[in-house]
């Protein structure tokens, strides 16, 4: 029997009957961990280990909740995965009640500034970025030769702008424009072009025979105008160079715009965070989200808005989250989220069970109950006070439901649309992900993932596992480094890198 006293299993609830191994290189077959549990089998790191002798059916806990049932008699000691866990069946959304709770006082934070970009509206951008966005995919090898010409040639004489971005998307033409689930790929390239860190200066190119006219794509705001869009088949146009040059002048104009733009302090109110995560394993349940969780405590407290999103990562717990809604409204409108998806993937001929992928399996996530469980977590403990459907921009400060698909890129493209300025993403498997429109925030959910992509990641939320760290001081220091990339002191790896993936609209609508 080997023991030692750096094996080291980890409860999430007192009433767990699973540890999860913290050791880097796992532990090995015969280890003594505590005072009585001998492993049957060698356990990766993250993974579960049965505290009890549990017989067959026997219900798997963690986070104090149910995640599966043994599908075997089961061993203490034993390796437990999704090989031996029967999944459940998901929360009722029928039966789950809801009582208006006592109205909450959280203590205000006050004195919090970061430096950032106001708008003529009263947004708060924390880039200084020229947008350019499209109407139909066919004007996309445009958008791109034309990004990449502006950077060359303009970028260099307007020193105040951050950047030029195109969102190409594939959307615009063969669509059904009038069918209801049209409206969520539609509003969602409008209100990405409002976005703060666009300071309202998006030029929009267009073909000229799309369906999805540019005109809708513009905000209702005066500042913009009909000069912002510029059609590649107008007649005014003879050959490609003076397209170009069509689209230089127009770029040029909103470039003076965004040059004479500053910097000023503003209240931490101001800012809207979009909390994400992606390549989870067991640990981002443990150390990152609730780090994450505890910042965006802070963030409301202050007076800030935090968006947490994933339906099907959110699923799983809906009866967790629904007794934390503001009001009935808000209780209705989460139940209501779930509900469109669950009716959504039935008529995909799938269930929630497609979202664990193989990298959260090897992580330790046997399942999405397990993997729900955890992701909730960065959300904290504010009240819900709002619910924000996919495309949508956020109306109400504080903690948000954004309703999104857990796709990454599909989730960013859609808090983008919702307002965000500023995204933290919790990884626990890696992944190079990133957004050119807002600083992405990298946080780590174990050591070995930050050691070894010591480049790649802003935050190792790791230390939590092993005592080293508090998840509150872990949380406070990611609400710091959220001020300073925000104010743009500090550059986040997947600017310094420029690492970005490509906006991914959600489509749910037929194509013609």
């Amino acid at each position: 029997m080997k023991t030692s006293t750096e094996s080291t299993l980890i409860k999430t609830s007192p009433t767990d009957n699973v540890g999860i191994v913290t050791n880097p290189s796992g532990l090995a077959r015969g280890t003594l961990v505590g005072e009585d549990v001998v492993l049957l089998q060698d356990v990766p790191m993250g993974h579960k280990v049965a505290l009890h002798d549990l017989p067959k059916d026997s219900e798997v806990r963690r986070y104090g909740q149910v995640i599966g049932y043994t599908n075997s008699d089961i061993p203490k000691g034993t390796w437990l995965n999704e090989m031996n866990i029967v999944m459940p069946q998901p929360p009722d959304l029928d039966a789950i009640l809801y009582e208006e709770p006592p109205a909450p006082v959280p203590d205000p934070l006050t004195g919090y500034t970061f430096q950032g970009y106001r708008n003529a509206n009263g947004s708060v951008g924390t880039k200084n970025v020229l947008g350019i966005t499209i109407s139909v995919q066919c004007v996309a090898g445009m958008t791109n030769y034309i990004t990449d010409k502006i950077k060359k040639e303009l970028l260099p004489r307007y020193p105040q702008v951050d950047d030029v971005v195109a969102f190409n998307h594939t959307y615009g033409c063969g669509i059904a424009i009038d069918a209801p689930a049209a409206m969520i790929p539609i509003r969602t390239i409008k209100h990405i072009a409002q976005n703060p860190n666009f300071g309202d200066e998006v030029m929009i190119i267009g073909l000229g025979c799309e369906k999805l006219r540019p005109e809708r794509l513009l905000p209702t705001s005066e500042t913009n105008d009909r000069h912002s869009i510029l059609y590649l088949q107008d007649e005014a146009f003879n050959g490609f160079e003076e397209m170009v040059d069509g689209i230089m002048e127009v770029a040029e104009k909103h470039l003076k715009k965004l040059n004479e733009r500053r910097r000023e302090t503003c209240p931490a109110s101001e800012l809207v965070v979009g909390m994400q995560c992606g390549g989870s394993d067991a640990f981002s349940g443990l150390t990152g989200n609730p780090a994450a969780g505890f910042a965006a405590d802070l963030i409301v407290r202050a007076g800030g808005t935090v968006l947490f999103s994933e339906v099907t990562e959110v699923r799983d717990a809906i009866h967790l989250l629904v007794p934390r809604a503001a009001n009935a409204e808000v209780a209705q409108a989460l139940k209501a989220e779930m509900a469109w998806y669950d009716a959504y993937l039935t008529h995909g001929q799938v269930d929630r069970s497609a979202n664990t992928t193989p990298g959260n399996k090897k992580g330790g996530l046997s399942n999405i109950v397990e993997k729900a469980l955890g992701s909730i977590a960065k959300s904290g403990t504010s009240p819900i006070v709002g619910v924000v459907a996919p495309g949508e921009k956020v109306r109400t400060k504080g903690l948000n439901f954004a309703a999104t698909p857990a796709s990454d890129f599909v989730c960013g493209t859609l808090q983008l649309a919702a307002g965000m300025n500023l995204h933290v993403f919790i990884t626990g498997r890696g992944t190079p992900y990133g957004l050119s429109m807002v600083p992405v925030i990298k946080v780590s959910s174990n050591s070995k993932l930050s050691n070894r992509w010591f480049d790649l990641i802003d935050l190792d939320a790791g230390p939590i596992a092993f005592g080293a760290k508090t998840i509150e001081e872990m949380g406070w220091e990611l609400f710091h480094l959220m001020l300073e990339v925000a104010s743009g002191t500090r550059k986040v790896a997947t600017d310094r890198l420029g690492l970005y993936n490509d906006l991914a609209l959600f489509n749910p609508g037929p194509l013609t």
